[in-house]
């Protein structure tokens, strides 16, 4: 795209209404060569339509084109390296940028820099496996209800059945393979934590409540409910693998001590079951029973 259509892209997405001629005088250019630049504009995607008479002219559409990436060929490179990675992740919020960038930006790049971008695609892999999830649109509505600090409407799937709930969500944060929304229920005076792929039927309400918190002032309150110490003693093997959990990292000295919710020890001893004979728990005796609960569920399957 040369210089004169991105400056035209940036005028016509600023001021909604414009004749060619306008144009024309602007750029000291023949109405044609406006005319030409706008088809042009027009077969890449720009939402523009013609509206005849005295006072007609060309209008942009309600859908807005932003000015276009200026990227240095180092930062091509890192942007499809990231849309690669994206495309590991389900259900990601205004996903449709994936395609489009992938697409319509890779097509605009010069011949030696798609041929990099081909070759990088060859020598790197982001490897997980998604779960199974709920449509797009089901995040991407939660999370615009959460930054309009509105209520939703949703049914929930639990291991009771399928429940209604009506709450405000603070946003949306991906972990493990999953989606998962923190809210806050209109009829409690508490956060509740909901995996998004088990929603559904989400309707947007008509409240707002303004004093509720961010989805990052949120994660970074403190927990006041009275929580049990925990204790736990991890191998070396145990102690490299929690590095990389968020509730469980180890001391140097191989050992994790903090208070987790009684509510939460259920789901702390599900948790643990995945580091096996990797980590003992010390205590409190509570949980060292319900491991043990949980270990003899699976070897009774046996």
């Amino acid at each position: 795209m040369n210089e004169r259509r991105l400056a035209i892209l940036r005028i016509i997405d600023a001021r909604k209404k414009f004749t060619a001629r306008e144009l024309a005088e602007r750029f000291d250019v023949s109405v044609r060569t406006i005319q030409r630049d706008l088809d042009a504009l027009q077969s890449m995607g720009v939402p523009l339509y013609t509206q005849m008479g005295p006072h007609g002219g060309y209008r942009v559409l309600s859908n807005r084109i932003l000015p276009p990436l200026q990227l240095t060929e180092q930062e091509a490179l890192g942007l499809f390296l990231m849309l690669q990675y994206l495309e590991r992740v389900p259900d990601f919020p205004y996903g449709t940028v994936r395609a489009h960038l992938a697409e319509q930006y890779y097509g605009a790049l010069p011949d030696d820099v798609r041929d990099t971008i081909d070759r990088l695609r060859r020598h790197v892999l982001f490897r997980h496996n998604p779960q199974q999830h709920t449509p797009a649109p089901l995040a991407e509505l939660a999370l615009g209800a959460a930054a309009a600090k509105q209520d939703i409407l949703f049914h929930y799937h639990t291991a009771d059945g399928v429940k209604e709930v009506h709450a405000f969500p603070l946003g949306i944060y991906f972990e493990r393979g999953c989606w998962y929304m923190p809210a806050k229920r209109a009829d409690k005076d508490r956060v509740q934590l909901y995996r998004v792929d088990r929603m559904e039927q989400l309707v947007p309400g008509s409240c707002r409540d303004e004093t509720l918190p961010d989805l990052v002032q949120w994660m970074n309150m403190e927990d006041h409910r009275e929580g049990v110490k925990v204790e736990l003693h991890f191998t070396a093997r145990g102690a490299r693998l929690a590095e990389n959990d968020e509730l469980f990292a180890a001391d140097e000295k191989m050992v994790w001590i903090g208070r987790v919710p009684a509510g939460e020890l259920p789901y702390t001893a599900r948790r643990l079951l995945a580091y096996g004979a990797e980590v003992k728990v010390a205590g409190p005796p509570e949980l060292q029973r319900m491991v043990i609960e949980e270990l003899e569920k699976n070897l009774n399957q046996y």
